[in-house]
């Protein structure tokens, strides 16, 4: 009976991948493609290369949509042709019907979650950057802008004898992060105190032989804080000692899809460091949400399953696909907003990311019990 099921939503499940994957392949990827072939001179063949690296991250989308028309037209077939109400004369319940479907699911959800996880943030970079260099720009994961990164640490007291305390001790700035190298740089320097140190240059790049930061082009301001007293001195190059994090929060993919979950941890590590709580705390939503993701499968392959099991269901393939979009859309809608509230801080990210998983399973649980009465 379960390779019978499950033979059943093969099919389906197939036709979903390929109409889906299809649709906002054309939507979001191909309209784009050709007017960048048509107007700016890309390549027919980068843009076909283009197209097959996005190809992955739309295929991650349609695996829930595909799950869930899937086992709502074969369930529904079953239950029109009478199938299963001969499954119910034999005293088959209606949970042990769907059980292939959920199956089925829970294997689209590891899909999901490995392409989501491994494949799809490499492609999605790999696109950005050979559609950036085709159409002559600097790569994407090499470039950043606004760089801000705030050090903590013991602030040393102006009294020899006097106890340090823990603060802020370096704040740095760079409007642009390119090719390595970080440009308008303005550091300032609270590690003394009573005495602060603006450091600004044109130019900072890490020198790897003295593990120093050196500065080209600037100027450095101390002020005393107790006698009012400014001094100011011009450089061409000056050496200072820092660390490389600047550097790796500038090479961070603005874009959380680019990245991995171990890369958006360590992402959301640097931004916790620098200081940043709103990015780091919009990172962690994101972080939940790649396990949350998923579990859509889960939860479209419960739902789509328990309408279908209803007995004398009736539902041909259009009104499938069409039951299929008003649902995804309900749901992501949904997923939208609770996302919001958690990049807020109004929820906790695991809640923001995980309540509309919740939510729909109890509807799907509900609508297995009225289905199965």
């Amino acid at each position: 009976m379960d390779r019978w099921l499950a033979s059943e939503l093969a099919g389906p499940l197939i036709f979903g991948v390929a109409a889906f994957t299809t649709v906002s392949l054309s939507v979001g990827v191909v309209f784009e493609l050709v007017r960048k072939v048509a107007e700016a001179g890309l390549p027919v063949a980068t843009a076909l290369q283009v197209l097959g690296l996005r190809l992955p991250g739309f295929l991650v989308l349609s695996f829930p949509m595909a799950t869930l028309m899937a086992t709502l037209l074969a369930y529904s077939r079953l239950s029109s042709t009478s199938e299963l109400t001969a499954l119910r004369s034999i005293g088959v319940a209606t949970w042990r019907m769907v059980l292939p479907g959920l199956l089925v699911a829970t294997l689209m959800s590891g899909l999901t979650f490995v392409f989501n996880d491994a494949i799809v943030p490499a492609t999605n970079l790999t696109a950005s950057d050979t559609l950036d260099r085709a159409l002559g720009r600097a790569l994407s994961s090499e470039r950043g802008r606004n760089i801000v990164y705030s050090r903590f640490g013991r602030v040393r007291a102006r009294d020899p004898k006097g106890d340090s305390q823990r603060g802020l001790t370096q704040l740095f700035y760079a409007r642009e992060f390119r090719k390595g190298e970080m440009f308008e740089v303005t550091l300032l320097d609270f590690s003394r105190e009573g005495q602060q140190q603006m450091l600004i240059a044109d130019k900072g790049i890490w020198n790897e032989d003295r593990g120093m930061w050196e500065f080209r082009d600037g100027r450095i301001v101390n002020i005393d804080a107790t006698t009012n007293s400014t001094t100011t001195a011009n450089f061409d190059r000056y050496f200072y000692p820092f660390t490389t994090a600047p550097i790796a929060i500038g090479k961070l993919p603005s874009d959380a899809t680019q990245m991995s979950v171990a890369e958006a941890l360590e992402a959301e590590r640097l931004l916790n460091q620098a200081g940043n709580q709103k990015e780091a705390r919009r990172l962690r939503v994101r972080i939940q949400e790649k396990f949350a993701f998923p579990a859509i499968c889960l939860v479209f392959g419960l739902i789509g399953s328990a309408l279908g099991v209803r007995p004398n269901a009736r539902t041909s393939r259009s009104q499938g696909f069409g039951i299929s979009v008003l649902l995804i859309f309900g749901y992501y809608l949904m997923s939208f907003i609770f996302s919001s509230l958690g990049v807020k801080g109004a929820l906790m990210p695991f809640l923001a990311a995980w309540m509309p998983v919740f939510i729909g399973l109890a509807g799907g649980l509900w609508l297995l019990r009225q289905a199965s009465r």
